[in-house]
């Protein structure tokens, strides 16, 4: 029978999970909206193999003389709903894990990284079929250096849903699936460097660390995680756009793995070790400044809201 106390705990359990969750999706949003041109730079080095690896600034302007002052926007608002969504689902999984595993006992980075991981199996399951169609909204329209790639007419997040169903099959919604999965090492990683770094620099200061050294431990995770993962980041990309021929005579997990190894091989033959990393420059200047300003929102929005509804956070959550 549930006594009091664990009643007590299962309705905190869930009403942490929430606010998490909602402060960690609003974080992600306002983040990603003000970075946005430098993930766009990013999507165009990896999928568009024959558009050279520059500079940033010299990538986004090459885009916006090309196609527009506002191309380096195009597909915000599909990116902006699977990022709300994603978000919300991974640190609601997250919190919830962590609530349920801990129970009053230590967090180790060993323990965040397999909640994170965890976490991260749910969220790619869940919000794939999100990232394919923003990848897709995304790169539509755009000015691509390699002629081979086919050109695209979706007028809106569910025509292209529609569209992709009719022309290639429910399965195509999980496209990138397989190095998803792998990638779930990227915020798990991040997760457990930026907690890990959390409560070393708490248990130095004594106090509640300033915006600032948030800021900064968010953008070292997120640095670390990032080029860790990024040649599978960029086979990611590819796979979601839709543009490669994968292989259909055996199982589909034979096929994720072949298409896999063959876009990692290939790359690495026709640019050399350096391929696999084409891009980096535009993604680490994106996902560094985005995962700090998202963790510094996140902790604030967190806070404000257990302080308005009067409950205490807990030191788990710290």
């Amino acid at each position: 029978k549930m006594s009091t106390k664990d009643f007590r705990f299962a309705e905190v359990f869930s009403y942490e999970s929430l606010v998490h969750a909602m402060a960690g999706a609003v974080g992600s949003v306002t983040a990603m909206t003000v970075f946005f041109p430098l993930d766009t730079a990013r999507l165009r080095l990896q999928v568009d193999e024959k558009r050279k690896a520059r500079s940033t600034p010299a990538i986004l302007s090459e885009i916006v003389k090309e196609e527009g002052l506002l191309a380096p926007y195009r597909g915000w608002l599909p990116v902006i709903c699977s990022l709300c969504c994603s978000n919300f689902v991974y640190f609601y999984c997250f919190h919830s894990l962590r609530a349920s595993w801990l129970r009053g006992h230590k967090s180790t980075p060993s323990r965040d990284l397999l909640m994170g991981i965890a976490a991260g199996v749910v969220n790619v399951l869940v919000t794939t079929p999100l990232w394919v169609v923003n990848t897709r909204l995304k790169l539509q329209g755009a000015k691509f250096r390699n002629a081979d790639i086919r050109p695209t007419n979706y007028s809106g997040i569910m025509d292209a849903f529609v569209q992709i169903i009719e022309d290639e099959g429910v399965g195509a919604l999980w496209n990138g699936t397989f190095p998803s999965l792998l990638l779930v090492l990227n915020p798990a990683v991040q997760f457990m460097i930026y907690e890990g770094l959390k409560r070393q620099l708490r248990s130095l200061v004594h106090r509640e660390l300033l915006s600032l050294e948030i800021f900064l431990i968010g953008a070292i995770a997120k640095a670390v995680a990032t080029t860790f993962t990024y040649p599978l980041q960029t086979v990611q990309s590819i796979l979601r756009f839709g543009q490669h021929k994968q292989h259909t005579d055996r199982s589909p997990l034979l096929n994720s793995l072949r298409s896999v190894m063959y876009l990692l091989i290939n790359r690495v033959r026709k640019y050399g070790m350096l391929g696999l990393f084409k891009g980096l420059e535009a993604k680490l200047l994106q996902t560094v400044l985005t995962a700090a300003l998202m963790f510094l929102l996140y902790e604030k929005v967190a806070s404000n809201i257990f302080r308005v509804m009067g409950v205490k956070r807990p030191a788990s959550s710290h």
